[in-house]
């Protein structure tokens, strides 16, 4: 087994003592570690002033239009777009690894059929790794292998959990078509048309990969201590679980159906929900200060969606909320604002929209734990130590 070289947990005789400062440097905080710089990396750069996000050197923008979720993918994992024996090659790669092990599909008919679908994929994402014999090689032909086969294989956990909580058979992924039309697929037990597919696999791509955010992070501190890439993207999952980072389209799912069951005016609704000071969600970014480049995008998918569906007011309804939000509050709409009524559009469950997320974030999260095992130095920031000192303990019979 080929293990990358690590540094271990020891200071050194330079390292600041106790919190984190010698006596004459003061510590600097950075609340959410926002600001720091915890590493280089070679995968996506975005620039929140401009609104520009890049994978390997392509603009989100340019790949959204000319390449497919498998050439991104590939391009995360190696550095460059695939040729066509090279895409092909994946492909069936990929196609190979979609059916579950029979152990996973039991698992699944276990759950409670009212689980969080995200805690579903987190538990049977983290079930692979006892069936797979390359769990524990962290070769990186081993971990390439185990990434392809993540990518294969969460499309197919998500449509066969939703399809038995709604008491339905799981339906055998095909051998043959791309990964988003296979998941459409398994999901409706009907093949989707070329525009579904293509909508999708485009959702797909603008997903992949964003930098050093939060289930990222996690992927990369759990990678850096040598743990097998089963645990770190269990990891990943848990941290895109939470609200605040990959739940938000379905807030804003939520929010666009009580518009629409309420027939209130959604300038108004906005309005009255900022009067109380509540949170508008699919707003705002932790880097970007000006529209999300993926928002953009997905704003035109919305608006094709609901001319090609008869279901205009999906994108008149998000229209009139980003107006408002820009005009009186100076903030954008994010990825999670759009991405919402393209899968309501779509026939997607608003509790499958941040699985999905993950289904197209492992590719970013494997690419960069490839990355961290290069070159790797185990992650081990300090805290600030701000409790009290020079305590004693009393014995006990006296407290």
């Amino acid at each position: 087994m080929c293990i990358p070289t690590a540094m271990a947990d020891h200071p050194t005789s330079s390292t600041p003592s106790g919190d984190g400062a010698t006596a004459a440097t003061p510590p600097v905080q950075h609340r959410g570690l926002e600001g720091v710089v915890a590493l280089d990396s070679e995968l996506s750069f975005i620039d929140g002033q401009a609104g520009v996000l890049i994978y390997r050197g392509y603009r989100i923008e340019d790949l959204a239009e000319h390449a497919s979720f498998e050439e991104v993918a590939h391009l995360l994992w190696h550095g460059r777009l695939p040729t066509q024996a090279e895409l092909d090659a994946l492909n069936r790669q990929l196609r190979a690894e979609r059916p579950l092990p029979q152990v996973i599909v039991e698992l699944l008919y276990r759950i409670p059929r009212d689980a969080n679908p995200m805690a579903v994929l987190r538990t049977a994402v983290s079930a692979l790794a006892l069936v797979d014999p390359e769990a524990d090689d962290m070769s990186r032909e081993a971990n390439v292998r185990k990434a392809i086969r993540l990518t294969a294989r969460i499309p197919t956990i998500i449509a066969a959990y939703d399809r038995i909580r709604r008491g339905e058979e799981p339906v055998a992924p095909l051998q043959s078509g791309s990964t988003a039309y296979d998941f459409l697929y398994m999901l409706t037990a009907e093949k989707p048309g070329q525009a579904a597919e293509r909508t999708f696999d485009t959702c797909l791509v603008l997903h992949a990969d964003h930098g050093l955010n939060a289930s990222t992070f996690t992927a990369r501190v759990i990678g850096s201590t040598l743990s097998d890439i089963y645990s770190a993207v269990t990891g990943a999952i848990g941290a895109l679980k939470g609200p605040l980072h990959g739940g938000a389209n379905i807030e804003v799912m939520k929010m666009l159906r009580q518009i629409d069951e309420s027939g209130v005016d959604p300038a108004a609704f906005v309005r009255e929900k900022l009067a109380r000071k509540e949170r508008i969600m699919g707003f705002g970014h932790r880097v970007y200060k000006t529209m999300d480049p993926r928002a953009a995008i997905l704003r035109e998918m919305v608006e094709d969606l609901s001319e090609e569906r008869n279901a205009r007011r999906w994108y008149d309804y998000s229209t009139a909320i980003m107006e408002v939000m820009i005009r009186e509050k100076g903030i954008y709409p994010n990825v999670d604002f759009f991405s919402a009524p393209v899968y309501h559009m779509l026939g997607i469950a608003a509790d499958l929209f941040t699985p999905i997320f993950a289904m197209s974030r492992i590719t970013g999260w494997t690419a960069h734990l490839l990355e961290q095992w290069q070159d790797n130095r185990l992650i081990r920031p300090r805290a600030a130590y701000v409790g009290p000192r020079d305590l004693t303990a009393t014995p006990l019979a006296e407290r």
